[in-house]
C-alpha cells in the first residue's frame, strides 16, 4: 500500500489503538490535519484543545486515568515549546505520552525559518526518548518504537518530530505497520531476582517495628491488587506518597495516611521509628525523606523499583530488588507463606499500639465549626457525596495537599495530580482529558483561583465537546501556598502572593455556556455540592470563598526530619 506521509501517521494511530489525539494546528502539520480530515474515523476523535499545554495536560489525565498512552499532535515554534511544560509534568511522574510536533521542511531546519524550533534540543532533558523524522518511509517505525518506548519499563512521554515535507501528500511511499519491535539497546526488566526477594522476605518478618512505604510506580505497574494482599497477610502499617494515593485503599486501618512535607504525624513518626521499610515503586523525592541523614535513621531498606536508576539514588538500601513491580509482589506473594522465620506477632502489636498512640495528635483536626468556609471541610463533604468511582483531578498548591489529606482514596487511578514538577493549570485540562476517557463517572477538578487561570481557556474545549465535570474553586484570594510560606518563612512579607484582579467566576464561567456558583457561607457548601453534582450534563463552576488564613498541617520545615513537625496552631486571623 502506497501512502503519504501524513496517512501513515493516521494509520498508525490506529493501528496502535489510539482513540483520542489532543492537539492544535498550525502551519508544519497541517498534511496531518487534512490527512485526519480524509480519513474521519469514529474511533479515533481528534479533541481540539485551546492551548497546546492544555493538550498535554489532557493527554496525561487520560493516561492516569486508562494507563494507556495519551497522544497530542501541535505544530512547530511555539506549538512545540507550549507542549514543553505538559512533557516536562508527564517525565516528572512517569506518565505515556507520545507528542507528535510538526517541524518546520528539512531543508530550511536550521536557518531560522519561520516557527522553527529546536524540538529535540528543548524536549531532550524532559523526556524519555525523542525523534526527528525527516522521510516518510521513517514515520511508521519511529511511531512504533515510541509507543513501545513510552509505555514498557518505567514510563514516560517520547516526542516525535516531524518535518512538513516528511508529511507531503504528494509524496507516496510504501507502508506497512510493524507487527512487533526489539530495540538491541533497550530491554526493561521483569522479574526481580528471586534470591534478592527472599532476603527481603527475611528481613521483614525478622522486623519488630516494619513500615511499607509506596509511590506511585505501584499504579502505573498495575501492582495494587498485590500490595492489598502483601500488606494484609503481613498485617504491617503501610504509608504513600502524593502519587501513590489509592494504590491501597485509604480509608482501610492500615493506612496511616500520605507521608512526608504534609504527611500525617502518625505515619511520619512510624516512617522515623521503624527498623525495616518495605519500599515500593517511590524515588525517595527530597519532598518524602526530608533531610536525608535523618530518613529512617534505624531500618534496614527494601527498595523494589523497575528503574535500576532509582534504587540508591536518593537513599541507600540494603536489599535493591528491580524488577516490574506487580511480578515482584507476586513473587513475594508466593514465598511469603514458605519463610522459615514468622512474623513476631507481640512485637508487631506493640508497633500498632505505638502507632494508635500517635494517632491520638489528630493531626488533621481542623475547626469544624466556623463560619467561615474552612477548605478541609469542602474536600470531607464533597467525598461523602461520592462514591469511590469518581475521578479526581487538582492543580497544585494548598488545595492539592488537602484533597491530598482528607479525601480517601480506595482505588488506583482515580487520584490525577501534578506530583514531580508541580505544574499549576494541570487540572481543569486533565479533568477534560479524564472525562472524555471515563464519561460515565463522576470527574471533579480542585484548584484554586491562581492554578485555574493558568488554562481557565480549556472551559471552551468543555463547552464544545460537552464535557460536563465539576470545578470545585477553593478560592482564598491569594497563592495559597507561597503565602503561607511567606508567613513562616519571610516575616508575612507576601510580596505579590495575593490577587488584586481576581474575575467574577461565576460570570466567567456562564460566558463559558456553564453554571457558575458563588459559595459564602460554611452552611451552604453540603447543599452547593448536591446542586452541582446533580447537573449531570452540565460543567459547574464552584467558587468556594475559604479561609484566608488557613495553612496546611502538619507540615516538615526544610532541613528537619520526619519527627520535627510542625502541628496547626490554634485558630488565627491572617495579619
Amino acid at each position: 500500500m502506497q501512502l503519504s506521509g501524513g496517512d501513515i501517521l493516521v494509520q498508525c494511530l490506529k493501528a496502535e489503538g489510539v482513540e483520542l489525539v489532543f492537539g492544535y494546528p498550525g502551519g508544519s502539520v497541517l498534511h496531518i490535519y487534512d490527512a485526519f480530515f480524509k480519513q474521519q474515523d469514529e474511533n479515533l476523535r481528534h479533541i481540539l484543545v485551546r492551548h497546546e499545554q492544555g493538550a498535554t495536560h489532557a493527554a496525561d489525565g487520560y493516561a492516569r486515568a486508562t494507563g494507556k498512552p495519551g497522544v497530542v499532535l501541535v505544530t512547530s515554534g511555539p506549538g512545540a515549546t507550549n507542549a514543553v511544560t505538559g512533557i516536562a509534568t508527564a517525565h516528572m511522574d512517569s506518565i505515556p505520552l507520545v507528542v507528535i510536533t510538526g517541524q518546520v521542511p528539512s531543508p530550511v531546519i536550521g536557518s531560522d525559518a519561520f516557527q522553527e524550533v529546536d524540538a529535540t534540543g528543548i524536549t531532550r532533558p524532559c523526556c524519555k526518548h525523542n525523534f526527528l523524522v525527516k522521510r516518510p518511509e521513517d514515520i511508521a517505525l519511529t511511531i512504533k518504537k515510541a509507543f513501545y518506548l513510552a509505555t514498557t519499563g518505567r514510563p514516560g512521554p517520547v516526542v516525535i518530530d516531524i518535518t512538513k515535507d516528511a508529511t507531503d501528500p504528494k509524496v507516496l511511499v510504501e507502508f506497512e505497520y510493524p507487527k512487533t519491535i526489539e530495540l538491541r539497546s533497550y530491554k526493561p526488566p521483569e522479574a526481580g531476582h528471586s534470591g534478592q526477594i527472599q532476603k527481603a522476605l527475611d528481613l521483614l518478618v525478622n522486623a519488630k517495628r516494619p513500615m511499607v512505604y509506596t509511590g506511585g510506580g505501584v499504579i502505573l505497574g498495575n501492582g495494587s491488587e498485590e500490595l492489598t494482599k502483601l500488606v494484609r497477610n503481613l498485617g504491617y502499617p503501610i504509608t504513600s506518597t502524593l502519587m501513590g494515593l489509592g494504590a491501597y485503599p485509604g480509608s482501610d486501618r492500615q493506612f496511616l495516611g500520605m507521608l512526608g512535607m504534609h504527611g500525617t504525624y502518625e505515619s511520619n513518626m512510624a516512617m522515623h521509628e521503624c527498623d525495616a521499610l518495605l519500599a515500593i515503586g517511590a524515588r525517595f523525592d527530597d519532598r518524602v525523606t526530608g533531610t536525608i541523614p535523618e530518613f529512617c535513621p534505624y531500618a534496614k531498606i527494601v527498595h523494589i523499583d523497575i528503574d535500576p536508576s532509582s534504587i540508591s539514588k536518593n537513599v541507600r538500601v540494603d536489599v535493591p530488588i528491580v524488577g516490574n513491580v506487580k511480578s515482584v509482589l507476586t513473587e513475594m506473594l508466593k514465598l511469603l507463606p514458605k519463610t522459615s522465620k514468622k512474623i513476631d506477632k507481640k512485637s508487631l502489636d506493640n508497633w500498632w499500639q505505638q502507632i494508635e498512640e500517635w494517632r491520638k495528635v489528630d493531626c488533621l483536626r481542623y475547626d469544624r465549626n466556623s463560619d467561615k468556609i474552612k477548605p478541609q471541610y469542602v474536600i470531607e463533604t464533597l467525598q461523602g457525596l461520592l462514591t469511590d468511582e469518581a475521578y479526581i483531578t487538582s492543580d497544585v498548591g494548598q488545595h492539592q495537599m488537602w484533597a491530598a489529606q482528607y479525601y480517601k482514596f480506595n482505588k488506583p487511578n482515580h487520584w490525577i495530580n501534578s506530583g514531580g514538577l508541580g505544574t499549576m493549570g494541570f487540572g481543569m485540562p486533565a479533568a477534560l482529558g479524564v472525562k472524555l476517557a471515563k464519561p460515565e463517572d463522576e470527574v471533579i477538578c480542585i484548584t484554586g483561583e491562581a492554578s485555574i487561570q493558568m488554562c481557565i481557556q480549556e472551559l471552551s474545549t468543555a463547552t464544545q465537546y460537552r464535557l460536563p465535570i465539576k470545578v470545585v474553586n477553593l478560592n482564598n484570594g491569594y497563592m495559597g501556598m507561597v503565602r503561607q510560606w511567606q508567613e513562616f518563612f519571610y516575616e508575612g512579607r507576601y510580596a505579590m502572593s495575593y490577587f488584586d484582579a481576581l474575575p467574577d467566576f461565576v460570570k466567567l464561567a456562564e460566558a463559558y455556556g456553564h453554571i457558575g456558583m458563588r459559595i459564602e457561607k460554611s452552611a451552604d457548601v453540603e447543599g452547593a455540592l448536591k446542586e452541582a453534582l446533580a447537573h449531570k450534563d452540565r460543567l459547574v463552576f464552584m467558587d468556594f470563598m475559604t479561609d484566608p488564613a488557613a495553612n496546611v498541617y502538619p507540615m516538615i520545615m526544610a532541613g528537619k526530619g520526619h519527627n520535627e513537625m510542625h502541628l496547626a496552631p490554634a485558630d488565627r486571623e491572617l495579619a
